[in-house]
């Protein structure tokens, strides 16, 4: 199989396209996957823009929005990862993967997924020391602070991807892991990139937890970008026999080195279709629990804990996973549409940027058992609304019976029973509103309707709803 790996796209696709096309006229030889390497820039619309954290002169459409709306068609499966200078609204409705548009998957917050038997993990975002524990707690529309936080990646999907085992044919991030310049040509690097020096000297160059997974893994090979050259390296296994070959892109730009060809034996028996990994499923389903979508310091399970810590599937495990799928693992092609795409012969596009529930989510959630974190901070959200609005109802009833002379007689009592009655009724409206009712009714109607009743994952009862919201 041979496989295109770009460096950063920066939202340049047309281009990256017609380059692929180019080499294979040259080759003759096709090319069946493209991998991008992070800040592929998926913006749909203005409001989109408005989510990415880049100063307003880098602020540009490109070309994205056009295999969005379906004016143009991916020319062959396209797979990528998310970097710092992405639509991060759009990139949050997918936190396990999807489809952005026909033909070009999302790998999400962390994944691993194949293709022909080839195994291909990924992590999104850069990594910040100062976010490293979070939840996932951000939401559109975004503050200075969470437009750029958003993409920081948290120590969950790290402790996910330690728990898979067997080999990694190939592992991307955007940034490069930490102390990786060492295993390569030091001095010819700092030619090209003299500020560097400092960083390097210092062992701040790149993340530290994509080094942990790489000698975690070792796998064969590891492709990042961010820092805007071509770099390459060979890590050794120490005392061991596995060796990774780095290799850092260019962002998309003329005479820069941007595209690699990479040619890789595969399973010749089976078709080149995008499919889930089971263990990754598992290890999913297994760590549901673990999932915050609330600030504040949250551990992962260690080896002094009272709980499980090592959550590397068991075959029983497994199986457990693959009957939810129906010995189906293929990746639906089910993408939809969520917004309007842009339209340059429209001037007036300016929306306000919220948090949306991907169907596509939904669906995967709903078969694997496991919770979608923005229904999860839709809950807040409306619970918080909720108590803001009992505030005012009692507030403005307290100054009712204040400027009021009611007097209340045993009487009464069935009036007063009435009234309690539609109390109840404002209540019930107003929790029903935690998720959309026609969500739910598509939900129950749905063929691929699972009902959660696993003790890994958190249930929702209205009685109760208020007490979840501040234990996220």
């Amino acid at each position: 199989m041979r496989i295109a790996v770009e460096g950063c796209a920066h939202g340049e696709l047309e281009i990256i396209y017609d380059t692929i096309q180019e080499i294979e006229k040259v080759d003759r030889k096709k090319i069946d996957l493209l991998i991008c390497c992070g800040d592929f820039q998926s913006t749909r619309n203005l409001c989109d823009l408005k989510c990415m954290a880049v100063p307003d002169k880098y602020k540009d459409m490109c070309t994205f929005y056009k295999y969005y709306s379906g004016e143009k068609i991916a020319p062959l499966l396209t797979i990528f990862i998310g970097g710092n200078h992405e639509a991060s609204n759009y990139l949050q409705e997918l936190p396990y993967g999807g489809w952005v548009a026909p033909n070009i998957y999302y790998l999400g917050y962390a994944n691993v997924i194949t293709v022909g038997g080839i195994r291909i993990a990924g992590i999104s975002g850069i990594y910040k020391s100062h976010d490293w524990m979070q939840g996932h707690h951000e939401k559109p529309p975004y503050t200075k602070s969470t437009i750029r936080s958003v993409y920081h990646i948290r120590n969950l999907e790290i402790f996910r991807l330690k728990q898979i085992s067997g080999n990694i044919d190939i592992f991307l991030s955007h940034d490069w892991p930490s102390g990786v310049t060492k295993y390569g040509d030091e001095n010819k690097l700092l030619k090209g990139k003299p500020y560097f020096k400092t960083d390097i000297e210092n062992n701040t160059l790149g993340s530290p937890a994509n080094m942990e997974l790489l000698k975690h893994h070792y796998p064969s090979y590891w492709f990042s970008a961010h820092l805007h050259c071509k770099f390459a390296a060979l890590i050794p296994e120490k005392d061991g026999p596995r060796v990774t070959k780095f290799l850092a892109l260019d962002k998309c730009l003329p005479k820069r080195k941007f595209l690699q060809i990479v040619e890789l034996k595969h399973n010749q028996n089976l078709p080149l279709t995008l499919n889930y990994d089971l263990e990754w499923l598992t290890v999913l389903y297994l760590t549901n629990h673990l999932l915050s979508v609330k600030t504040g310091i949250h551990y992962m399970p260690g080896q002094g804990g009272n709980g499980r810590w090592i959550y590397t599937p068991t075959t029983e495990e497994k199986e457990n996973v693959l009957k939810r799928f129906n010995y189906d693992l293929q990746v639906p092609m089910n993408f939809a549409q969520t917004v309007k795409p842009y339209d340059p012969e429209l001037m007036d596009q300016n929306e306000t940027p919220k948090l949306i529930i991907n169907n596509q989510t939904t669906q995967f959630c709903n078969t694997l058992g496991i919770d979608d974190p923005s229904v999860l901070l839709q809950i807040i959200l409306n619970s918080k609304e909720d108590k803001v609005n009992e505030t005012i109802m009692e507030s403005t009833l307290e100054s009712t019976l204040e400027s009021s002379d009611i007097s209340v007689t045993f009487e009464e009592d069935s009036t007063c029973e009435d009234n309690t009655k539609h109390t109840i009724n404002i209540i019930d409206e107003n929790f029903s509103n935690v998720l959309p009712i026609e969500r739910i009714e598509s939900d129950l109607n749905s063929s691929n309707h699972i009902a959660r009743a696993e003790p890994n994952c958190k249930k929702f009862k209205r009685r109760n709803c208020s007490i979840y919201s501040n234990t996220l």
